[in-house]
């Protein structure tokens, strides 16, 4: 099974090229992030002429995220349990959920789809609101380990954070900025300590993920890796070759983000009626 997140920064903008490099490179399995429109307004017709179905998750212009496949998707749910939300409330409501979550579960594997939230700098009421956000996360995929161990679960998206000085181009302009401090890194750290693996990492040790479309990011390699796709032990395992498409920030109108894949080779449950005989 091949797998994908991508930061499409506006379906409706780019439809054409994500439904275009779906069937070019076979992907089976495609999240979103930052799809940018209504689940009513998500150009639906142009996957499911590609043979994709797809789910959604978005409240309005802003954030939201998405699947599409080509295999069946069960147990969809969008946002997890205690994610916080930000914002203004309504007199006497809590504060307003985002589309930033949802996760679907495709032949037996675990999908997430995660927005990060963004923390605009670090102090800001959005950085305390990322900070919490990851760290309700964590707990979230704590309790889903510990209750399935052997579940194949990815956690996959753009997670807006720099783990490492060599994840942005030029660590020294980031002094004292988001992504790339102390506690957005032990965030991110966390997921690690409860057995989630960068699985791609460890198969593309360099690269980026993301270039801003500000003063020629890109011409000049200027970017950043914060994409990820983060699995538990089963799915780590699983994982049998790992892409970043840096040539899908080429060309006319592309995502400032590019899609990384990984591919994945699951071993067939066997029917308990299906054993070896013994003579």
């Amino acid at each position: 099974m091949r797998v994908a997140t991508w930061n499409v920064n506006s379906i409706r903008a780019r439809v054409d090229r994500v439904v275009d490099w779906l069937k070019r490179e076979d992907i089976d399995v495609l999240a979103m992030q930052e799809i940018k429109c209504r689940d009513d307004q998500f150009p639906v017709l142009p996957f499911t002429e590609a043979g994709y179905d797809v789910e959604t998750h978005g409240l309005n212009q802003w954030n939201g995220v998405a699947f599409a496949s080509r295999l069946p998707m069960e147990d969809i749910e969008r946002g997890f349990s205690a994610m916080p939300g930000f914002g203004k409330p309504e007199a006497g409501a809590e504060l307003p959920l985002e589309a930033r979550a949802m996760s679907v579960t495709v032949d037996g594997v675990r999908l997430w789809s995660l927005y990060v939230p963004n923390g605009r700098e670090v102090g800001h009421a959005h950085y305390d609101y990322k900070l919490d956000w990851l760290g309700r996360l964590a707990e979230q995929t704590g309790a889903w380990l510990t209750a399935q161990p052997d579940l194949p679960l990815a956690l996959m998206g753009d997670w807006n954070i720099a783990p490492l000085d060599s994840d942005v181009w030029d660590i020294v302009l980031f002094d004292g900025a988001t992504h790339v401090s102390p506690k957005e890194r032990a965030a991110f750290a966390a997921f690690e300590a409860l057995g989630m693996a960068d699985v791609v990492r460890r198969l593309i040790p360099d690269g980026y993920t993301y270039w801003d479309y500000k003063q020629l990011r890109f011409p000049r390699n200027e970017g950043m890796r914060i994409d990820f796709i983060l699995g538990s032990p089963t799915f780590a395992e699983a994982v049998t070759a790992a892409a970043i498409h840096r040539n899908e920030r080429k060309g006319t109108a592309p995502s400032d983000h590019v899609p990384v894949v990984v591919d994945l080779e699951l071993p067939e449950e066997r029917d308990p009626d299906d054993r070896p005989m013994i003579f």
